[in-house]
């Protein structure tokens, strides 16, 4: 005859009220002064009590299923994991959320965005927006400040469907960071261009502006230096001439005034370039050179301010160079 044996816990098998405590405390400083429903099970904790601590007011309830230490600091990132927590176990942030918690600069009154890729309904505050996209390429949640968000960018085509404007400034953000490549930004616009996207056309718009300021061909480069130069009567520039042993974009001639036209790939995201111009900058300050720094789109788009600012540093350093006529 079998005889079933069956485990009755003493009371020592239980954790005691106290070791609870001690579980969760531990628990929520490894998330932002936050617990959840799902933590008070692991320690031990029922439902019923879980609901009757919050009812009690042990803890401080801000959703269902959610709480907050008393005395935990607020947080954008605790708000922001209250949020998905309490959304349910597979949402992440999104749009608006994650461009924040990949650290670029968004409005204090930004509603919180959630994409949740399940149908449930939740009963979450206006200031958290339930995101519920058709589109589910590239979903898998990246912590951010131990906060599960949308990847780069993902986060970049999101963003351009919430708030177009945006998008060329957080664009440049991430790639001056080197959260993303260029490369990997046209990839997701790839993957994701389709009839309907929302987001595509913002994000598009941003790159195409972007490789608009890549510095052109040599030679349309100094076309439109010299033309801008024979328009507004400035003296003569000598291209990739050589000062101080460096090589330069423009040395006006029969001066010590260099010009540098910058452009994003070549300047401003690599970093070794940027090590390099930073030297070079400073061992032409100490041989007596003044160095003027214009982009690309500068000198295409309004080059009439470009040439304001070169006739006021010749003005300065090389009078001799401007008639009485052209000098004013």
């Amino acid at each position: 005859m079998t005889v079933a044996v069956v485990f009755r816990p003493t009371q020592a098998d239980v954790p005691s009220r106290v070791v609870k405590l001690q579980l969760l405390d531990a628990f929520a400083r490894r998330h932002h002064g936050l617990i959840n429903a799902d933590a008070a099970l692991a320690a031990c904790i029922s439902r019923s009590t879980w609901y009757r601590a919050l009812a009690s007011n042990q803890f401080e309830s801000l959703y269902p299923n959610v709480a907050r230490l008393w005395g935990a600091a607020e947080t954008f990132p605790q708000r922001a994991l209250a949020a998905v927590w309490a959304a349910g176990s597979d949402a992440l942030t999104s749009h608006r959320t994650s461009a924040c918690l990949w650290g670029i600069e968004r409005p204090a009154d930004d509603p919180i965005d959630v994409i949740l890729p399940m149908r449930a309904r939740h009963a979450l505050p206006p200031t958290v927006v339930i995101q519920r996209p058709r589109d589910r390429r590239d979903l898998r949640p990246i912590m951010r400040c131990q906060v599960p968000t949308t990847n780069p960018m993902r986060m970049l085509l999101d963003l351009g469907a919430v708030d177009p404007d945006a998008v060329e400034a957080a664009m440049i953000a991430v790639m001056s960071s080197k959260v993303a490549s260029p490369a990997a930004i046209r990839g997701a616009l790839f993957r994701h261009a389709k009839k309907g996207r929302r987001g595509v056309t913002a994000l598009r718009g941003a790159l195409e502006s972007w490789l608009d300021d890549e510095l052109p061909p040599d030679s349309e480069l100094e076309a439109a230096m010299n033309m801008m130069l024979r328009l507004h009567r400035l003296p003569a520039v000598q291209f990739h001439a050589i000062a101080a042993g460096f090589e330069v974009d423009f040395l006006v001639v029969g001066t010590r005034i260099v010009i540098e036209c910058d452009g994003w790939g070549s300047h401003g995201l690599n970093r070794d370039q940027f090590e390099f111009d930073r030297l070079r900058d400073a061992e032409l300050v100490a041989a007596g050179y003044t160095t003027i720094h214009i982009t690309w789109r500068q000198l295409k788009a309004a080059p009439d301010e470009v040439a304001v600012r070169l006739r006021r540093v010749i003005t300065r350093w090389a009078p001799h160079l401007l008639s009485p006529t052209t000098g004013t």
